[in-house]
């Protein structure tokens, strides 16, 4: 009589139990398909679409593979404009300062291998493979040196190793909230062991799917973007990863490392250009060490010299998008000064 009860009693947990697994299962199906069917699409209908853009300007032969080159104006003074990482297409996401500053300027964009239209590369990333890659291609594309670097983000660690080294090159940099070079601290294991998965996400199609979601069309047009460089950027970010951009931000502590201790020339013209939200807003990295945002960028001013300026924008990491004008006339005000 007691193992009838007790066999009552845990039939409704068994029915649970499969209820539970059932459902269960049915979500595991689900989310098999959506990542089929998003592997497919991507594949297939956003890999079609990728390849109808054409580039917008040259591809140079470097090393073993091309790189995209991209200019406006004819200006006696060069202006280089040099992507952040992850930036997926920056020929699109400069062209609003890059029409500005070619009314005056020659105004380049580079994207370095794995980037834009750039191909991929098996070489190395490290600062000075980034700067020889880099100063082919401008001689390839027909730009001669001196050149006005505008990097951004940490291709402003790779600026300051370009004028340390060929400082007769480099006239003068103007940096769009530059990574700090005074600060160095090994790029911790667990976010190394996360890329591969965002590469797999990128291969379901997801990144394709949610990009529309991630931008905000009509804050672009009125900050001077076309519908095609919008439409263009959007396609380019559900393939922004690759082999060459992964090794790229796995070693990104170590372009610091690789200039830390290298002295920046005293007489080439330094101004940072300083989001708010950057210089206001602490995150994990500097609480670590207790350091605060503000002495993050001070501290990294003090290495380049005290010759360094630096002027604090409203605006995001991606300062340049709503800056245009302003950035502009920093420009304005170094090189037709120099005039």
């Amino acid at each position: 009589m007691d193992i009838i009860c007790q066999a009552n009693q845990d039939k409704p947990k068994m029915m649970r139990r499969k209820k539970i697994l059932k459902i269960l299962g049915i979500i595991f199906a689900v989310i098999v398909a959506f990542m089929l069917i998003g592997t497919i699409l991507h594949a297939t209908f956003f890999t079609g679409t990728l390849k109808q853009i054409k580039p917008y300007g040259q591809l140079v032969s470097v090393d073993e593979g091309q790189m995209h080159i991209y200019s406006m104006g004819s200006g006696e003074k060069i202006i280089v404009l040099l992507p952040g990482m992850g930036v997926s297409l920056p020929s699109a996401e400069f062209a609003p300062l890059m029409r500005k500053l070619s009314e005056k300027y020659t105004v380049v964009c580079v994207e370095y291998f794995g980037v834009g239209f750039s191909s991929e590369t098996s070489k190395p990333r490290t600062c000075e493979n980034y700067i020889e890659e880099t100063r082919t291609a401008l001689s390839q594309a027909g730009f001669e040196a001196p050149y006005v670097l505008i990097p951004h983000s940490i291709s402003s660690v790779y600026s300051e190793y370009y004028a340390a080294k060929y400082p007769e090159e480099v006239e003068a940099v103007i940096s769009l909230d530059g990574t700090s070079t005074a600060y160095y601290k090994k790029m911790p294991a667990i976010v190394k062991i996360m890329l591969p998965i965002a590469k797999l996400q990128q291969a379901t199609g997801i990144t394709s799917l949610l990009a529309p979601l991630a931008v905000d069309k009509k804050y672009l047009l009125s900050n001077g973007y076309t519908e095609k460089e919008i439409n263009d950027m959007i396609t380019f970010a559900g393939f922004s990863l690759n082999d060459t951009v992964l090794e790229q931000i796995s070693n990104s502590s170590e372009f610091i490392k690789q200039t830390i201790n290298l002295p920046y020339p005293e007489y080439i013209p330094y101004i940072k250009v300083i989001s708010k939200q950057t210089y206001e807003t602490p995150n994990k990295q500097l609480k670590a060490i207790k350091m605060t945002p503000q002495e993050y960028q001070h501290k990294h001013l003090e290495r380049i010299g005290e010759h360094a300026k630096y002027e604090i924008f409203d605006g995001t990491h991606f300062i340049y998008i709503n800056n245009v004008n302003r950035i502009t006339e920093i420009a304005d005000g170094l090189l037709l000064k120099a005039n």
